[in-house]
């Protein structure tokens, strides 16, 4: 059936509208949360000359701990209120305060479990204040329960980006000012991060409360339903088990050194160690989001090839940024970080960093299993992948120390990266060879060198950044013509 001039050019109209929506979405969603991670890295010389590896190492622990049981605090029922909004969209506020009514009185349960947990596991180092801290990780629970949460939500599926951008925006900075003040000026040490978190979750939840409760009129049914909160249960429940796959590869180590004993100061280090894992942890959830329509467009095209291709110039860049940020990390760290024994952590951090190289060939055969249909693989790499961190941090760590997590960590996302192209169902449904092996070996090979680069003298590694830049760009010009092409 041919379109008329006009419908065409209304339907140009109409995807024009919507890229360009997507695009602008995007842009505020992800700029607020990169504004602070940026605020936050340039407090770190501020505040790090007032804090000590132990500091490090009781928010680590805490963090590690509480972390451990946030996903709870939902249930997983953001996947019903997502469901419901887009199925039932004249009944689905009905739902909502049913779930917000239950969820409301969970969370009195939930605070006062999480309450328990945290006096039980404080470290010795904060013992003085177990209960402020117990206090402060718990009142906004009580008063507030997941506010936040379904107000965001509704920002979110109605397309209002603005009003969870603003507030990641002034919330975020926020955070990063009241830790300098408590922190540097206050002297507070860990106890700094705690109140500037308390004082900041309690103001997100009330920026939420009014418009969710008396604007959008979304007020909680405390005599909801049984069965329809259990059938809401039945299906959000199946989200845990991919969640905990997340917190096993990138929290449980500090739960499981802080099981074997290993000392406070110590855990600290292994925190800081970290700091830049972030920057690569916003490259993976960039490219993902970037590359995801790329990757479904060939496949629905048949064209495995331009997709491997694709994967492969992405998988170059990774290993060309992460390189060349580690053989800097001595430095860096000496800048950022106003406190030598923390800034000395910087050989992990190369460990930490270059393990975030397993991304880009994780896309490349999860991004096909899911695009087949076939699902039930991946949840069981990614899970798979965090059991067997826990499982060598436990069997390792006793023998060889609390470094020896960085190197767990390395191995759990290389099998995670790279299972999936063992899998019978993966070769059944994808035609191209994206040579697995060759570029494990490639990652191994780069951190090697990484290693030893960055004690070498700074001349030497300004000539090897501008090599492996010049290749990044090679790289870059690649991409763009593939996604010319596509």
């Amino acid at each position: 059936m041919q379109l008329s001039a006009g419908c065409r050019q209304n339907l140009f109209a109409i995807k024009t509208s919507m890229l360009k929506k997507l695009f602008s979405h995007t842009v505020i969603y992800g700029a607020a949360p990169q504004i602070t991670k940026v605020a936050n890295f340039l407090a770190l010389p501020i505040i790090t000359t007032h804090l000590t590896a132990a500091d490090y190492g009781v928010s680590g622990v805490l963090t590690a701990y509480t972390a451990a049981l946030s996903v709870f605090a939902s249930l997983g029922l953001r996947t019903t209120l997502i469901n419901s909004f887009y199925k039932s969209p004249n009944q689905y506020k009905w739902l909502w305060r049913q779930i917000y009514g239950f969820l409301s009185l969970w969370n009195l349960l939930y605070a006062l479990v999480l309450g328990v947990l945290i006096y039980i596991v404080v470290p010795p180092e904060a013992r003085e204040n177990r209960w402020i801290i117990l206090v402060l990780n718990v009142f906004p629970l009580v008063f507030f329960g997941q506010t936040a949460i379904m107000c965001s939500t509704y920002y979110q599926l109605s397309q209002r980006p603005f009003q969870i951008a603003i507030r990641s925006l002034i919330f975020g900075v926020g955070t990063v000012l009241l830790n300098i003040f408590f922190i540097n000026y206050m002297r507070m040490g860990y106890m700094g991060w705690f109140w500037s978190n308390f004082i900041v979750g309690m103001l997100t939840n009330l920026s939420y409360y009014y418009p969710l409760n008396f604007v959008l009129k979304l007020k909680p049914i405390f005599n909801f339903k049984w069965r329809l909160i259990r059938h809401s249960l039945k299906v959000s429940m199946a989200t845990i088990p991919h969640f905990y796959s997340g917190y096993l590869l990138n929290s449980s180590d500090r739960v499981v050194m802080n099981v074997l004993k290993i000392n406070t100061a110590s855990i600290g280090k292994y925190n800081v160690a970290y700091t830049l894992a972030g920057a690569m942890g916003s490259l993976s959830h960039a490219s993902a989001q970037a590359i995801g329509p790329m990757l479904n467009k060939l496949y629905k095209k048949g064209d495995d090839e331009t997709a491997k291709n694709l994967i492969f110039v992405l998988q170059i860049v990774f290993l060309l940024i992460s390189f060349s940020l580690c053989i800097w990390l001595k430095e860096i760290f000496g800048f950022m970080i106003r406190n030598a024994e923390l800034a000395m952590a910087y050989p992990l951090g190369i460990i930490i960093v270059m393990s975030y190289n397993y991304r880009p060939m994780y896309f490349g055969a999860n991004a096909k299993l899911m695009y087949a249909e076939r699902v039930n693989v991946i949840w069981k790499v990614s899970f798979m992948a965090g059991v067997i961190n826990v499982g060598l941090n436990f069997l390792l760590i006793p023998f060889w120390g609390y470094e020896v997590a960085a190197y767990t960590t390395f191995i759990a996302l290389m099998y995670m990266g790279y299972s999936g192209f063992y899998f019978k169902v993966f070769k059944q449904v994808n035609s191209a060879n994206y040579y697995p092996l060759f570029w494990i070996v490639v990652t191994i090979g780069l951190t090697a060198l990484a290693w030893w680069v960055v004690e070498m003298p700074v001349w030497i590694k300004m000539i090897i950044t501008v090599i492996f830049v010049s290749v990044g760009a090679i790289a870059m010009r690649k991409i763009n013509r593939l996604i010319k092409e596509n």
